[in-house]
């Protein structure tokens, strides 16, 4: 993720979040990873926020199901008590939008590189829908599940030029070893009512 981009998309959001409230408290930073990804990859934006005097929480993204994965979020969302700014990365995005709805306690939502969709929408169906997608030949054969369903994984030896291009290919190559996979359902599970429509999003 292009940590520049998302440092600004967060103090964009900071800004007029904290503008909001009437006590000088800082919203707590609740971090959503998406895809192939683990609450990791944040340690860069959580050093950023921290140093500002924002506490952060990076939540574990099960990457299972849009429905399943928001209730995991929301449940952390339950456990604060400060005012929340919520936000995602790419298939984190559903994911925020799906936790945030009627949570009143999220006061802005960030879409860093992420899907914003509508409902009906899914991650597949956008990620594919305009010319340019480069995913799809990137993922290797997807992995039976006990259960019937399907995971997906990016084949290693393209993670760093579809994922991560901005990271040294020695990272890359740590990051492509234990990325995490996303279901097949969840990339194809459609969006409900969008929280990004009565949320100040950014």
């Amino acid at each position: 993720m292009n940590k520049v981009f998302a440092t600004l998309a967060l103090t964009a959001a900071m800004f007029g979040a904290t503008a909001a409230f009437a006590a000088p408290v800082k919203p707590t930073v609740v971090l959503v990873h998406g895809a192939f990804a683990d609450s990791s990859s944040w340690n860069g934006v959580v050093k950023i926020l921290e140093k500002d005097g924002y506490p952060v929480i990076a939540a574990a993204n099960p990457l299972r199901s849009v429905k399943g994965d928001a209730q995991s979020v929301a449940d952390v969302l339950a456990s604060v008590k400060t005012p929340v700014v919520l936000v995602g990365h790419s298939y984190g995005g559903p994911v925020i939008s799906e936790a945030a709805y009627g949570n009143a306690n999220v006061k802005a939502l960030v879409y860093v590189a992420a899907f914003a969709p509508e409902k009906g929408e899914t991650a597949a169906e956008l990620s594919g829908r305009f010319p340019g997608s480069t995913l799809g030949p990137t993922l290797s054969a997807p992995v039976e599940l006990a259960d019937g369903g399907k995971d997906l994984y990016i084949q290693q030896d393209k993670f760093h030029d579809q994922f991560a291009a901005d990271v040294s290919p020695a990272d890359a190559k740590l990051m492509a070893a234990t990325q995490r996979p996303v279901t097949v359902a969840a990339l194809n599970e459609a969006a409900t009512e969008p929280a990004w429509k009565t949320v100040p999003s950014y």
